[in-house]
């Protein structure tokens, strides 16, 4: 069965920027769409630096796409999924990351339309803003 999550998340939130990130050799911008307990996420990468194969660098601007399930600890979010191919399907070669995909994060602020993430892998925080919301209707994930 699938749960209703956190009713605060529900929504497509997006990160604009990150301070000093013209500065940066690489930076990450995410975007993020909670649908009841389930997470979608889109990583908008930014490198500088060519450290992959020509034919995956592509200018040093690409996506990587990852979905998965999560539940709130206290302020904890906490994500346990994989990383797919940009129609959802899972990766298992190619590109950039595959396999497993565990965000965890702090939620160190939310209000309606603000977010907040302090990653644990990551001393920069992720300042998100709603753009969409999305009203939660669980539903049945296996039929008897």
């Amino acid at each position: 069965m699938q749960t209703e999550g956190a009713a605060f998340l529900q929504g497509v939130w997006v990160q604009d920027s990150i301070p000093h990130q013209t500065q940066m050799m690489d930076y990450t911008l995410h975007e993020f769409k909670f649908i009841c307990d389930s997470v979608y996420t889109t990583m908008h990468v930014h490198a500088k630096m060519k450290r992959i194969p020509d034919s995956c660098y592509k200018n040093g601007e690409w996506n990587e796409y990852a979905k998965g399930v999560y539940v709130m600890r206290g302020d904890s979010l906490i994500g346990e999924g994989i990383y797919t191919k940009e129609n959802g399907k899972y990766k298992t070669a190619g590109c950039y990351k595959t396999g497993t995909y565990l965000p965890r994060y702090r939620v160190a602020y939310h209000d309606a339309d603000s977010l907040v993430l302090e990653s644990r892998f990551d001393q920069r925080p992720v300042v998100l803003r709603k753009i969409h919301s999305i009203s939660c209707l669980p539903k049945r994930r296996w039929e008897d």
